[in-house]
């Protein structure tokens, strides 16, 4: 059961656990700024891929402990969501992967050294369906994500998509746009490296 379904029942065992939670991290909006599982473990930072870099820069912020974000857990797949993620791309074989985020217009689309062949072109035409920019993901946050462990594990293409631009969680009257901007993208990414 996630926060957005407990929401609905501010009664419930994972509701009252998670509002403890936040109640140690009073700079965030709860539940608005919740972005972590149930266990205060940020999914998106679980991935065996540098995850001690990224444990060490999320630590020095002051999340080192469960937290409505930006929390890496325990160890990496620690979070049963992320262990589910990773063996179902082992089993998958997956010749490309869109991780979904907001917000910023962005592509990100390379892993620290990793460059899988076909990555960056695909990235442009990517960007040129969307008007999205291409960006190399910023040290200070390009470490123990999905796509970045399936970069690292794969050397096939892994993009995160930051879609709309705002504040988040960004307002409903954006779908719209965040639709048509990226539709072309998932088309592209249907075909991948054969269109």
């Amino acid at each position: 059961m996630d926060l957005a379904t407990c929401a609905l029942d501010e009664d419930s065992d994972a509701y009252r656990q998670a509002r403890e939670i936040a109640a140690s991290f009073p700079h965030i909006a709860f539940p608005t700024g919740w972005k972590a599982n149930i266990e205060g473990i940020d999914v998106n930072l679980s991935y065996p891929a540098g995850w001690e870099i990224a444990k060490k820069l999320k630590y020095a912020q002051g999340f080192n402990r469960p937290a409505p974000r930006d929390y890496v857990g325990p160890a990496p797949l620690a979070a049963p969501e992320a262990a589910a993620m990773a063996h179902r791309a082992k089993q998958a074989g997956y010749r490309l992967i869109l991780a979904y985020h907001t917000q910023g217009k962005i592509i990100y689309w390379k892993y620290a050294g990793y460059d899988p062949p076909g990555a960056y072109a695909l990235a442009r035409r990517m960007s040129g369906v969307s008007g999205y920019t291409v960006e190399l993901t910023p040290d200070y946050s390009g470490h123990a994500g999905y796509k970045d462990w399936f970069i690292q594990e794969f050397n096939r293409p892994g993009y995160t998509i930051e879609a709309g631009k705002g504040v988040n969680p960004l307002p409903l009257s954006q779908f719209e746009e965040i639709y048509r901007d990226n539709f072309g993208i998932l088309l592209l990414g249907m075909v991948g490296l054969a269109g």
